[in-house]
């Protein structure tokens, strides 16, 4: 064999090495990617999307699509080829497994974690949609989740609610570590209950009004506090049935455009004006959007849905207008308020009135 075909197959056999490396090396790194865009006021696998019974609904044209982002599992392991094709893909991004899964993260901790986000960002665009149009909604305190091997396992359970702790009014769910900490450990503390009778899908059901006191001695923290080991937050009632049918997304970014589709599909009249509108956010029970993670990635899926106009989270609009896909307009919002005011610039036309997100 002459020198030149010795040094060939030497070449050769290394760059086979070093693919093979390449592809059974794995690197500590996920891949993020546009995901599919659902229409609120639409129907996900064959069902509606929003479904509201016991109040009056009205017909709905154009859309309001939530976006979502691809990502690749806790337990997935990237190769090396994989890695560079991603950095060097347009709608990819390539970023550290720790940034989507910190500490460890498992798929069922990361799922479990989403679906509680994403069944919380439900309960808030609910209050949000129905406090906009001045209807009625109660809050009332409960018992979140009960510590298995605490002292209140077996005497207070999910969904029981909180009226009062040893007589002090319990109007947040902050107040009842402010009462329960009021005692040393090994004390006694009285809770007064309604009792759960089961969980709904728009609310935690109590049964009834009747009340129970129910004694609980204290156990000691590791920093020293009296505790019973229990996690308290607020639920809330509605005045009509609303579910939300939604399956395999996580998260609470959804939140903002739930609101949107239940004011739309709960007045006369198109929010949208027939148009397409998408947007992404999160939101809390009084109206305040907040900012979400692959904004970059989620107007690219909503422009390749056919999206016109995208709302956006203020605090997102220097990223998304980096690279912001042809004939998507970004229309920065603070609030619900925001979003309604310029979803009405849209319907009328007045498109030069949008507040237009900063070049970043």
């Amino acid at each position: 064999m002459s020198r030149r075909s010795a040094t060939l197959l030497t070449s050769t056999l290394l760059l086979i090495v070093l693919f093979c490396v390449a592809v059974l090396l794995p690197v500590p790194y996920a891949e993020m990617s546009p995901g599919p865009t659902v229409n609120t006021l639409g129907k996900n696998d064959g069902q509606p999307v929003l479904q509201i019974s016991g109040h009056r609904t009205y017909p709905t044209a154009g859309h309001l699509n939530m976006v979502t982002v691809r990502v690749t599992g806790a337990d997935y392991r990237m190769n090396l080829i994989e890695a560079v094709s991603g950095w060097l893909a347009h709608d990819d991004s390539v970023v550290p497994h720790d940034t989507l899964y910190p500490q460890g993260q498992t798929s069922q901790q990361a799922d479990q974690e989403n679906a509680e986000e994403f069944t919380e960002s439900q309960d808030s665009a609910k209050v949000a949609a129905l406090e906009a149009l001045k209807l009625p909604v109660q809050s009332r305190v409960v018992v979140g989740s009960v510590v298995k091997g605490s002292p209140a396992q077996g005497k207070l359970h999910a969904g029981d609610v909180i009226k009062a702790v040893d007589g002090g009014a319990v109007k947040a769910p902050t107040d009842v570590a402010k009462l329960v900490t009021k005692h040393k450990a090994g004390q006694t503390v009285v809770f007064t209950v309604v009792p759960a009778k089961g969980s709904g899908d728009t609310d935690i059901v109590a049964s009834g009004n009747v009340t129970r006191n129910i004694a609980i001695r204290t156990a000691k923290a590791s920093d020293g506090r009296a505790i019973v080991g229990i996690q308290a937050e607020e639920a809330h009632s509605f005045p009509f049935t609303i579910k939300i049918q939604l399956a395999d997304v996580g998260g609470p970014s959804a939140g903002m455009m739930f609101s949107l589709g239940l004011i739309d599909k709960l007045t006369p009249g198109d929010l949208t004006g027939g148009k397409f509108v998408a947007g992404t956010g999160t939101i809390d029970d009084n109206g305040a959007v907040g900012p979400i993670g692959g904004i970059s990635l989620k107007v690219i899926a909503a422009r390749e849905a056919g999206a016109q106009y995208f709302l956006t989270p203020s605090d997102n609009c220097a990223e998304a207008s980096k690279d912001t896909p042809a004939g998507l307009r970004l229309v920065k919002v603070k609030t619900l308020k925001d979003s309604l005011n310029a979803l009405s610039d849209i319907r009328s036309g007045k498109t030069a009135d949008l507040p237009r997100c900063p070049a970043g």
